[in-house]
């Protein structure tokens, strides 16, 4: 498909599922952080995507990629690296959009989990888990 190998393919495939189980601990968190316990709404974004991202992370090292690197901490805190960069991209998109454009909070942040899943699996396959 697309001159994509499916090896290439099925990473993209399974890194797409794991960001899923991503996308439902970001947004459960933040919502529960934001409106149960009535943090301030980037806060709470911004920890909700932290917690996401260390999960990730495992079910990406195992699933996705299956790295067998045995420097795990070197691993995770590349790993982070890109999760950090990707959250600095998150909370500037949803910024934009719901501090200048007056979008939805919540709609703010789905379009910018859309653009951090692509900026992580890039720097992901070519950076943290490169073979």
């Amino acid at each position: 498909m697309l001159g994509i190998p499916d090896e290439l393919l099925h990473k993209i495939f399974r890194f797409g599922v794991v960001g899923c189980t991503g996308f439902i601990l970001d947004f459960g968190l933040t919502y529960l952080l934001k409106e149960k316990a009535k943090w301030q709404k980037y806060l709470s974004s911004a920890i909700a995507f932290a917690i996401a991202a260390t999960s990730n992370y495992f079910l990406n090292r195992t699933w996705t990629f299956q790295s067998h690197n045995p420097q795990i901490l070197t691993e995770y805190t590349m790993f982070i690296g890109v999760s950090v960069v990707g959250l600095l991209i998150s909370l500037i998109v949803i910024y934009i959009l719901h501090g200048w454009a007056e979008k939805h909070f919540y709609v703010s942040k789905l379009m910018a989990v859309f653009i951090v899943m692509v900026w992580n699996f890039l720097a992901n396959y070519f950076f943290t888990f490169h073979s």
